[in-house]
């Protein structure tokens, strides 16, 4: 374990404040739901709870099978990480952290597609071979947990030939259906 040298004191509600270095450090939001953990010697963990983590599993079977039956490069991800991908290298996307692109897409809570001429996104830091094509951000009980993107090869970002309209709907499909999977 890490130590920060910071301490805080409990508060008489039982409160202890998270110092803003470690929010912004670990990319703790107001509102982001927190697990509480206690180890055997004594020690209180905090670790980022991650709705989408519940499904990784599902998640990684429902991109696998976009990427087998519609030869779409698929990532799932919470609004840290990615969770699960399929038709991408998975050294260069796996567990990997989303880029300011990508929480810029999420936060803005609606579609993105990319457009010929557009300046191309990418979903994860230091990635050079992928683009952002399309990304839906899911959304459960109206919060936005993470996000469904579908990535298209460097090289090809002004190619006006691709039909983005079967590729918008099964990734918007892909989105609804995770968050629909949360809320019950």
């Amino acid at each position: 374990m890490k130590a920060t040298g910071i301490v805080r004191r409990i508060d008489d509600l039982g409160r202890v404040v998270i110092p803003k270095e470690i929010r912004r450090t670990m990319r703790i939001r107001d509102g982001d739901p927190l697990e509480i953990y206690i180890d055997r010697d004594g020690e209180v963990i905090f670790k980022k709870y991650s709705p989408i983590g519940e499904l990784t599993s599902f998640a990684s079977q429902y991109a696998e099978t976009l990427y087998k039956t519609c030869e779409l490069s698929v990532l799932i991800t919470d609004r840290d990480s990615v969770v699960a991908c399929a038709g991408v290298p998975k050294k260069e996307f796996a567990d990997r952290r989303i880029s300011t692109d990508l929480e810029g897409i999420i936060e803005a809570r609606s579609l993105y597609v990319h457009n010929p001429g557009d300046r191309t996104q990418i979903a994860v830091e230091d990635s050079t071979s992928y683009y952002i094509s399309c990304a839906m951000p899911i959304i459960t009980e109206g919060d936005v947990i993470g996000c469904v993107v579908s990535l298209a090869p460097m090289g090809t970002e002004n190619d006006t030939s691709r039909n983005h309209e079967t590729e918008i709907k099964l990734i918007q499909t892909a989105a609804n259906f995770l968050g629909k999977q949360l809320e019950s």
